[in-house]
């Protein structure tokens, strides 16, 4: 008598089936939170003359896309609005700038999935509270992230535009932190907010 091994094959075309799924459905989400950034980017509160503004909260969809779906999704959004913000607002002095300055600097953005609650499960659960915080701390190394790369293009290629009692690297710090750190503290209350509606839970 012959034993029949039962085969695995219904079960890993299952598997692959959920794997593409969730493939298709991250993709079409990267692809609504880039436009979406894009939208609510040209909401401007205010517009600095070498670029960078204060807006309605543009770069939340992405930094709520890294929590939800991870970094890797979270950066290329980013990378991708970036590249979306440099055709709404374009100012470029050099190619290495450009990319500092546009899909590097947004890109960073997407730093925020490593604050994913299952990166933190155990703190998670010995502290419930790190539930609602981890998200606003996503928030804050996002853009904190961003704000390096906005700090290194400003030393590097915006040197002529310092004040001579600046220098550049104090007149880099002050003059993209006067956009971010509004921004920082608009997205922080946005998705306090959203977590609070737990958003990050829908449509797992």
């Amino acid at each position: 008598m012959s034993n029949i091994q039962p085969s695995s094959k219904p079960t890993s075309s299952i598997a692959t089936s959920l794997t593409q799924t969730m493939m298709v459905r991250t993709l079409a989400e990267v692809a609504g939170t880039v436009a979406l950034s894009g939208a609510l980017n040209l909401v401007r509160v205010f517009t600095f003359p070498e670029g960078g503004s204060i807006t309605l909260a543009s770069m939340t969809p992405v930094i709520l896309l890294g929590l939800r779906r991870g970094a890797k999704a979270g950066i290329i959004a980013g990378a991708l609005f970036g590249l979306v913000d440099l055709i709404e607002e374009p100012f470029v002095v050099h190619p290495l700038q450009l990319l500092l300055d546009y899909p590097i600097a947004f890109g960073a953005l997407g730093l925020a999935g490593l604050f994913q609650r299952k990166h933190w499960e155990k703190l998670v659960q010995s502290r419930p509270l790190m539930n609602k915080v981890l998200p606003i701390i996503g928030v804050i190394a996002a853009i904190s992230a961003r704000f390096v790369f906005h700090f290194i293009s400003g030393i590097v290629y915006f040197t002529s535009y310092a004040p001579s009692d600046e220098g550049p690297i104090i007149y880099s710090a002050v003059y993209n932190g006067s956009y971010l750190l509004p921004e920082m503290t608009i997205t922080a209350i946005v998705v306090s907010i959203l977590v609070r509606l737990d958003v990050l839970d829908l449509y797992r």
